[in-house]
């Protein structure tokens, strides 16, 4: 299956660190992946975690890195147009998968997604990279993935922990917070489209984005993928990355490309 990327949507990219891709994937693949996700569910792996808090009437479910044994995730990383497609938004020769990412936020999660950026929880340095938000279900404009514009071409922010706002990653003060900018929404250009399956977002892991709970009885179940381009290096950190790779460092030096079994190349 081949999909048409505009100049326009290059452009977007670029500019603001989001772009909306209509109709991205056929309703086939869709299904498959709405099979990958609930096989995920029933069995998931040691890096799965809810992400709501133990009083929330619903439920927030991620899980990471599960590609490998997920025939459902592998055929939409490895058979469908998206390495393609990131090739071409991030103007790249070569496209790696990073890591895979399954979010579940059942009917009636009042938990909030808070604004953060994805790069500084990551062991990976490089501009050329864009993570693909790929919902199962509709999604409505006022529960869907917000972005603000251009926030990719700036500095990290502190990365938190999302339910109890812990600095683990850097110490206090030591870099710029995030701004509250639920505070005062209409100082940023905030983007965000209601979603229909086959849709998908593209994005940048500097761009500031956020999401709000789910209401009434739908759920929205979501497969993200993270891909690299060719300036991507593994840069180890000294704290514990999100997702983590044990034992990475022993086999993957610092400073080199992501040449490596978990992060397979997906262009030819």
């Amino acid at each position: 299956m081949s999909f048409k990327v505009t100049d326009k949507d290059i452009q977007n990219y670029s500019r603001d660190g989001a772009v909306v891709l209509r109709g991205l994937f056929s309703a086939e693949e869709i299904e498959c992946l709405v099979k990958g996700i609930e096989a995920n569910i029933s069995a998931p792996s040691w890096r799965s975690k809810v992400a709501s808090s133990s009083d929330d009437p619903g439920w927030f479910m991620e899980d990471f890195c599960t590609w490998q044994d997920n025939p459902a995730y592998r055929r939409i990383i490895e058979k469908s147009s998206l390495a393609s497609v990131a090739a071409q938004l991030i103007q790249s020769q070569e496209v790696r998968l990073f890591h895979d990412h399954m979010l579940v936020k059942e009917p009636g999660t009042e938990q909030r997604t808070p604004w953060h950026q994805d790069q500084p929880y990551y062991n990976i340095d490089g501009k050329q990279n864009v993570s693909f938000w790929i919902p199962v279900d509709p999604v409505p404009r006022e529960w869907t993935l917000e972005f603000v514009a251009g926030s990719h071409l700036g500095g990290w922010l502190m990365p938190r922990t999302f339910l109890d706002q812990q600095a683990k990653w850097f110490p206090e003060g030591s870099m710029e917070e995030v701004p509250d900018i639920e505070a005062d929404r209409n100082k940023y250009e905030i983007l965000g489209w209601a979603l229909e399956p086959g849709d998908a977002v593209a994005f940048h892991m500097l761009s500031l984005h956020a999401a709000a709970g789910v209401q009434g009885d739908q759920r929205r179940r979501a497969f993200a993928v993270r891909l690299i381009g060719d300036d991507v290096i593994h840069t180890p950190r000294s704290w514990e990355t999100s997702p983590e790779f044990p034992g990475l460092i022993d086999e993957l030096p610092a400073g080199v490309p992501m040449n490596h079994p978990l992060f397979p190349l997906l262009t030819d």
